[in-house]
């Protein structure tokens, strides 16, 4: 398992104050508004809202909410918000490699944004294509377990389709083709597994390891990039020592 997707577990697990659910919330909506808009507001032959919307329903967000924004989406609740998406790379602590997806409707805020948080925290802006080509799409179901579970759950989804399975933390992450993801979630969930999220992400094909210091350091630039209106997503290729995201999670 990327280090990354490491701190993802961990950060999921922590508690949520009502203000930064509130900004998840947002964030959720925003990325269904735009599925709805350019795919049209039908989930089960809209990919892209389909995953928007289980996103949204991973993080408890309300059926209400998830409505109204399909509505904003495809003009039934309003004007659609004119947002683009953007994607950014960067460099951070170390030279650890970051991608950001962004859905902005002011490139220039939203660029300024990245770059003066990049560069408060010691890293940099890079040029489009010069951390990309270090990560490839993939699949990614964080399933709860227990021992009992843990086999039994990897062999049903290494037979649907999974390349690589890593546990953590009493989780699984498991790594499929993206077209895959779909069968193995919903094999999972008739077996009575417990999915904490599941999306397509963009994995790293290989990681950096980071002394404490830089781990610490990356860590708090991960969280403060993740904390700009702008950003939906981060993807970094760090990798962490299990005893420094202890202690990030007791923070």
């Amino acid at each position: 398992m990327s280090g990354h997707s490491k701190w993802s577990t961990i950060k999921h697990g922590k508690a949520i104050t009502d203000a930064r659910r509130g900004k998840l919330f947002t964030k959720l909506a925003k990325e269904i508004i735009v599925a709805a808009r350019d795919g049209g507001g039908d989930p089960t032959s809209n990919f892209q809202l389909r995953m928007a919307v289980q996103r949204a329903k991973d993080s408890n967000m309300p059926n209400d909410n998830i409505e109204r924004a399909i509505k904003r989406g495809t003009g039934e609740g309003g004007e659609g918000a004119q947002m683009v998406e953007a994607t950014y790379e960067g460099y951070g602590p170390g030279g650890v490699a970051i991608m950001l997806e962004t859905l902005t409707d002011n490139r220039n805020r939203t660029v300024s944004d990245v770059r003066s948080t990049l560069t408060k925290a010691g890293g940099n802006m890079a040029e489009a294509g010069a951390v990309a080509w270090q990560f490839e799409q993939r699949g990614v179901i964080t399933v709860d377990v227990d021992e009992k579970q843990a086999e039994e759950l990897t062999m049903t989804s290494i037979d649907l389709g999974a390349e690589d399975i890593d546990s953590f933390d009493s989780t699984l992450q498991i790594y499929s083709p993206p077209g895959s993801m779909e069968a193995i979630r919903s094999t999972l969930e008739q077996s009575q597994a417990h999915i904490r999220s599941s999306e397509v992400s963009m994995i790293p094909n290989h990681t950096i390891v980071l002394d404490d210091k830089l781990a610490r350091q990356t860590l708090r630039l991960l969280d403060q990039l993740e904390e700009l209106d702008d950003v939906q997503r981060i993807y970094s290729n760090a990798d962490f020592s299990d005893e420094v995201l202890e202690n990030y999670r007791d923070e």
